[in-house]
């Protein structure tokens, strides 16, 4: 049986620091399906179907995601998501306690919805552990480049919204 693990999230945008865990998470599991989807607290950047390709294509650069990385959209809960995709797991990356404080009751709850499914937690590096999708749309909303935080294939989306 191979294992499926769900990595879910607005990813508005996709960052260096999702990219260092997806690559990660490629060495813990099988197959990793990478979802995006919108959350209700806050305001997109990107629509839901911009994201998905700008998340195709990111990947579509590592060698290790041939064949075992998918890209998909979701509404509703993660733990419903994960059910229909077969998965075993849900990845949560964390960057900092306060992450860790927000993620911890998530996984609680997840675990009363979905008692089968487990929640993974990596570590952001600290190399990417200040990146987060928020700052990148802050930043980006400025005026300034965002190349430095984010797939390549982002940074000439964004580029290109911006032109």
């Amino acid at each position: 049986m191979s294992a499926i693990w769900l990595y879910a999230g607005s990813f508005d945008p996709l960052t260096l620091g999702h990219m260092e865990i997806i690559r990660r998470a490629l060495a813990l599991t099988d197959k990793l399906i990478v979802a995006t989807g919108q959350h209700a607290s806050k305001t997109a950047l990107l629509s839901p179907r911009e994201r998905k390709e700008l998340i195709e294509k990111s990947v579509s650069d590592l060698p290790e995601a041939k064949d075992r990385v998918e890209v998909s959209l979701f509404d509703g809960l993660v733990v419903d998501h994960a059910r229909k995709c077969g998965a075993k797991a849900i990845l949560r990356s964390l960057r900092n306690t306060t992450d860790h404080n927000y993620e911890e009751g998530m996984a609680q709850m997840n675990k009363v919805l979905n008692p089968e499914l487990e929640t993974v937690f990596l570590m952001a590096s600290p190399r990417h552990a200040g990146i987060s999708s928020t700052l990148v749309r802050q930043i980006f909303s400025m005026g300034r480049d965002v190349k430095p935080f984010v797939p390549k294939p982002v940074a000439e989306h964004l580029q290109a919204k911006r032109s």
